[in-house]
């Protein structure tokens, strides 16, 4: 699952099939902190929204906090709880704010804070890893919850249609595809007007004659000659195993591993993890993993940082050799700097504060009133 949270709403995201979602539902309501829980299953027929089948997202808006029995009690807290009662076989845990699940969504396609993308050329190869570096991950004790993707985890109903036989009845491919298409898929046929709202008029047969395997092998397909006979004649019908989305960046196929971590210190779990997977996985010839999740924004911005701490010091002395009109004044200000720099980071580790992005732009503006506190001494 995949949870998030923002101020009274709680957002959950089942990363694996969830044939319990009702009950899962029913669980959380069951908590005296939570006011409404709303489920939804597959996705929407749009383009920004390529969710596949097996996520499920719930979500959950909480009562106002004066209105909990234990007011002092923190979302953390609750969700913890919940955590530990939503814990079912084939059921990865995560929870994120719903806003920032958006977010992360669309910049990197990762939800959790962490994400591991293993990408190759065979779908059956990248399950098999993706399964592997989740069961890795988990050995971490900093990780709360890992789910690899099943790229070849979906089953389909396949119609294998034989032209020879079908010609034999007169028949021809497109023939016996219409009767799949309107008799078992369903077909629009019109369109109801109620008010200003409209909705589709599909036409298909009653569940009972297309609820199972054998019911599709007895649909009838009428012949040119007046008669009917059954689909199975002239198709053969089976169950197969595929994929139910294909994930592909920079023209690979990929496999996600979604890793929610108990730890704010994302960069030392990535660190700490990519040891484990040197350890415990071999990569085969072709195969390559790539980290995402804010890990990716993390190294984006220490890489605009290493550029953007030097520019920020040249033009601090160039402001200071302007002011000065001489080399020697601005160098001694400068000599401030890292002296400021020093105090602030073990004013941070004396506070048990991680490094993050906000913290590096706050020692730049520390930077910046160091030089000019030395201007003004």
């Amino acid at each position: 699952m995949h949870f998030s949270l923002l101020t009274s709403v709680l957002e959950i995201t089942l990363l694996a099939v969830c044939p319990q979602n009702r009950g899962k539902i029913k669980m959380l309501k069951t908590f005296p902190e939570v006011q409404q829980v709303f489920g939804k299953i597959g996705r929407a027929e749009t383009a920004t929204d390529a969710a596949p089948l097996m996520m499920v997202e719930t979500t959950i808006q909480l009562k106002p906090q004066e209105q909990w029995p234990d007011p002092d009690k923190t979302t953390r807290q609750l969700m913890d709880e919940m955590d530990k009662a939503l814990h079912f076989p084939g059921i990865a845990n995560a929870w994120t704010m719903p806003i920032k699940n958006r977010i992360d969504m669309l910049a990197t396609g990762i939800k959790t804070p962490v994400g591991i993308k293993v990408s190759g050329p065979d779908l059956n190869v990248l399950q098999s890893l993706s399964l592997q570096i989740a069961e890795a991950m988990k050995t971490l004790p900093e990780t709360l919850s890992a789910y690899g993707d099943r790229a070849v985890g979906g089953y389909f109903l396949d119609f294998d249609i034989n032209r020879e036989a079908a010609a034999r009845y007169g028949l021809t491919t497109g023939d016996v595809q219409d009767v799949i298409q309107s008799a078992i898929g369903g077909m629009n046929i019109t369109e109801t007007v109620e008010g200003l709202e409209r909705y589709p008029v599909n036409l298909r047969y009653p569940r009972d004659l297309r609820d199972n395997l054998e019911a599709l092998r007895r649909v009838l397909i009428p012949t040119p000659t007046g008669s009917q006979i059954p689909l199975t004649s002239v198709a053969d019908i089976n169950f197969k195993r595929g994929t139910d989305v294909i994930k592909t960046e920079d023209a690979r196929p990929n496999a996600w591993i979604y890793v929610d971590i108990k730890t704010s210190d994302i960069g030392g779990f990535v660190t700490l993890a990519k040891q484990k997977l040197a350890e415990q996985i071999t990569l085969p010839a072709g195969y390559t993993v790539s980290w995402s999740g804010q890990f990716e924004y993390m190294e984006r911005a220490a890489e605009r940082l290493r550029i953007v701490v030097p520019i920020t010091l040249l033009l601090i002395f160039i402001l200071l050799y302007g002011a000065f009109r001489n080399i020697t004044e601005p160098a001694i200000v400068m000599l401030a700097i890292p002296f400021s720099l020093i105090g602030g980071i073990w004013f941070i580790y004396w506070l048990g504060f991680n490094l993050s992005i906000a913290v590096y732009v706050g020692l730049i503006a520390l930077a910046g009133t160091a030089a000019e506190t030395g201007v003004r001494c």
